[in-house]
C-alpha cells in the first residue's frame, strides 16, 4: 500500500458528511409525515427507510475511501474495481433481503418506508453532485510532473 493520499478522499468525506446531514433532515421529516399520515408504523417505516439509504450510501463511499488506500501500487486499478463492485454487489443482496424480511412485518407502511428510501437516495446523489461540483480538483489529479534538469535552471534567459 501506499501512504499517497488521492485527493479525491476529501471529496468522499464531505459527501459522508453532508449525506448524513441530510439523512437526519430526511428522517425527521419522514418520521413526521408517516406518523401524520399512518401513526408509529408510519414512524417505524421512515426511520428504517432512511436508515437503509444513509447505509447504502455509507457503502459505497466506504469502499472508495478504502479502495483508495492502494492508490499509488501496481495493484490500484483492479483492487479499486474490486473492492468497489464488491460493495456494489453487497448492497445488492442486503437490500433483496431486506425486501424480503420488511415485506412481512406488520409494522412496516410500504409506501412510507418507499418514500423515505427514494427521498434518501435521490438526496444522497444530489449531495454527491453538489460536493463534486463545488470542489477545486484539477483535471489530472494525483499525478507527479517531471523535475526539469539542473542546467536549465542555469541557462541565459
Amino acid at each position: 500500500m501506499s501512504t499517497n493520499t488521492p485527493t479525491s478522499n476529501p471529496v468522499m468525506k464531505r459527501a459522508l458528511v453532508w449525506g448524513g446531514l441530510l439523512a437526519l433532515v430526511i428522517m425527521v421529516v419522514g418520521a413526521i409525515v408517516g406518523g401524520i399520515v399512518a401513526g408509529w408504523p408510519g414512524v417505524a417505516s421512515a426511520l428504517v427507510g432512511t436508515a437503509l439509504a444513509v447505509v447504502f450510501m455509507g457503502i459505497t463511499a466506504a469502499s472508495i475511501l478504502l479502495a483508495n488506500r492502494f492508490a499509488g501500487g501496481d495493484l490500484f486499478v483492479p483492487a479499486f474495481f474490486g473492492i468497489v463492485m464488491g460493495g456494489w454487489l453487497l448492497k445488492l443482496i442486503v437490500f433483496v433481503v431486506l425486501v424480503f424480511v420488511l415485506k412481512a412485518q406488520p409494522w412496516v407502511q410500504p409506501v412510507v418506508l418507499f418514500l423515505s428510501v427514494v427521498a434518501g437516495v435521490i438526496g444522497s446523489l444530489v449531495v454527491d453532485v453538489v460536493v463534486v461540483m463545488r470542489s477545486r480538483m484539477p483535471y489530472a489529479s494525483d499525478v507527479q510532473l517531471p523535475v526539469p534538469p539542473k542546467e536549465a535552471d542555469d541557462a541565459p534567459r
